[in-house]
């Protein structure tokens, strides 16, 4: 399984009164996350985008497990955690530098045309990235 570890310093701007990163921020991450490993699949977005498709988010989930503070330095591990041909799922991990999990998360996500949203099949339309996914899962 291919995993993405993408390294990142706590700004301040990203943390709320308490002092601890605003939970939103962490969906932040997350797309960086997964922007880093699609690039590590050998794409970028901004290319994809080209063949006139765009690839939203259809479910997020995050449990938050300990705060991470301004100035902590994380880890942010991305990694294909599902992909059936038409829908993908990214699985994240954020990490403080002694290894303990802060934040675990997935993304769902389709790929649609750009101009009436209607989902397109990686399987069929994108037969190098179906295989790139596949490679990334094991499979």
């Amino acid at each position: 399984m291919l995993i993405n570890e993408l390294s990142i310093k706590v700004r301040y701007q990203e943390t709320d009164m308490m002092g601890v990163v605003y939970h939103a921020n962490y969906l932040v991450w997350f797309e960086m996350g997964r922007t880093a490993l699609i690039e590590d699949l050998g794409f970028h977005y901004h290319e994809i985008e080209k063949e006139g498709v765009f690839s939203p988010v259809v479910d997020v989930k995050a449990t938050y497990k300990q705060p991470v503070r301004y100035g902590d330095d994380i880890a942010v591990k991305t990694w294909v955690k599902e992909y059936d041909g038409l829908r993908v799922t990214y699985g994240y991990e954020v990490t403080h530098t002694d290894g303990q999990i802060a934040v675990e998360g997935e993304t769902k996500h389709v790929i649609v045309k750009q101009d009436s949203f209607r989902p397109v099949s990686i399987r069929r339309s994108f037969p190098d990235w179906h295989k790139a996914y596949l490679k990334a899962i094991g499979g």
